[in-house]
């Protein structure tokens, strides 16, 4: 009598492949941080409109598939770039509220300030990307810019109200108002830098920004 044999259980399980210790979704995830990287250099170097996707695949050694594989278009890769910087110096400002809560105003509005300008400055191509890019690419950008802006305008008005609980009608539109004279003199320092001449230290824009909001700050005190 034959003994019939049971089929061994297979694993049908698909096999990842991995090249150079990444499998398909790493090296997926590897060429978006590689497009965005030359994306950040070049707009930062010869601007947005200058620069074609082409020159991006290039400089990430990426092929146009890649590319398309990840973005829609150069705006779409625009903007993806500029969310990352954005939540970059969101957290990194929030992080330092937090460490910083229990200090005066003074003291935390500075320690905010200098935090939010080296987490831009520091590496002045995300200042150039941010503030001298972002301007009249288009209304998805544009509106990108302004819930950014939005955002910023809350997260002061709160910082205030940490400091002084009365509240204001109006605080929100200070806040905002506030907030376009910040970037307005992030702005011109950038510019300033690319004129060739001598450029001021981000430890001066800091000291701008924060004589500014303390001005702000006095304004709003007399106000009431």
């Amino acid at each position: 009598m034959s003994r019939s044999k049971s089929a061994a259980p297979t694993d049908r399980t698909p096999v990842r492949r991995r090249i150079r210790g990444l499998d398909a979704d790493e090296r997926s995830a590897q060429r978006r941080r590689q497009l965005l990287t030359a994306a950040t250099e070049l707009f930062a170097r010869q601007s947005y409109s200058g620069t074609s996707i082409e020159q991006i695949c290039q400089h990430a050694y990426v092929g146009t598939k890649g590319f398309y594989d990840h973005f829609d278009s150069k705006e779409a890769c625009y903007t993806a770039l500029l969310e990352q910087i954005t939540t970059g110096v969101q957290q990194r400002v929030a992080e330092v509220a937090v460490e910083t809560v229990d200090a005066d105003w003074p003291t935390r509005r500075a320690t905010v300030l200098a935090a939010f300008v080296h987490a831009i400055a520091d590496d002045p191509r995300l200042a150039k990307v941010t503030f001298g890019e972002a301007g009249g690419i288009s209304p998805t950008v544009e509106a990108m810019r302004r819930s950014n802006r939005r955002w910023s305008a809350e997260f002061l008005k709160y910082q205030w109200l940490q400091a002084d609980p009365r509240d204001d009608p109006h605080l929100l539109a200070l806040a905002l108002a506030t907030i376009g004279g910040m970037f307005e003199l992030v702005a011109d320092w950038l510019h300033h830098h690319d004129d060739g001449g001598a450029p001021d230290s981000v430890d001066t824009l800091v000291a701008d920004l924060n004589h500014f909001v303390a001005v702000v700050d006095g304004g709003r005190t007399a106000a009431r």
